[in-house]
């Protein structure tokens, strides 16, 4: 499976790997693998990623560069695939939201999770206590906002980054 996602900052990559140790018995991420999903792609194989970046590409045409702000600390109960709950930052960013739109329109969004249902999200861990997860997301953290000058199709199978795109495309 390949995305469409946003490299983050090193601070928000240290600030999940913080938070993620204060959860006992939930699977972290590991260092590099923190992204923000704008879109899941499909595909499988090299023929398939050639088509699915090309047509990416033509998509991006113009996308310019746009902010983000990480806001909050906050979890599903239940997720839609893998290990619940789901411990994330909470994303602001009305332009990455119409990116996503934008990609739906062409590339089918997963039910639940994409399209109207899109929730922007960098995740912290996965499983554990729910009891934890409540505990861990009550506090406040401060925001962090950055530019996202660049975008990264991303193999999931081998959890790394195939290629980018700069901003503006």
């Amino acid at each position: 499976m390949y995305s469409l996602n946003v490299p983050v900052p090193a601070n928000v990559a240290a600030l999940a790997g913080d938070i993620a140790r204060e959860l006992p018995g939930a699977r972290e991420r590991e260092r590099g693998e923190h992204t923000l999903g704008v879109k899941r792609l499909g595909g499988d194989g090299v023929e398939e990623y050639n088509r699915l970046e090309a047509r990416v590409r033509e998509l991006l045409v113009g996308q310019p560069a746009f902010e983000i702000r990480i806001t909050d600390l906050s979890y599903f109960p239940e997720a839609i695939t893998g290990p619940t709950p789901v411990i994330y930052l909470a994303v602001e960013s009305p332009e990455l939201r119409r990116l996503h739109l934008r990609l739906a329109e062409v590339f089918d969004p997963i039910e639940g999770i994409e399209g109207e249902g899109y929730t922007p999200h960098v995740t912290v861990a996965r499983g554990g206590s729910t009891e934890r997860a409540k505990a861990v997301t009550d506090r406040d953290i401060d925001p962090i906002e950055w530019t996202v000058t660049e975008l990264c199709f991303w193999d999931a199978r081998h959890s790394e980054t195939v290629s980018t795109v700069s901003l503006p495309a």
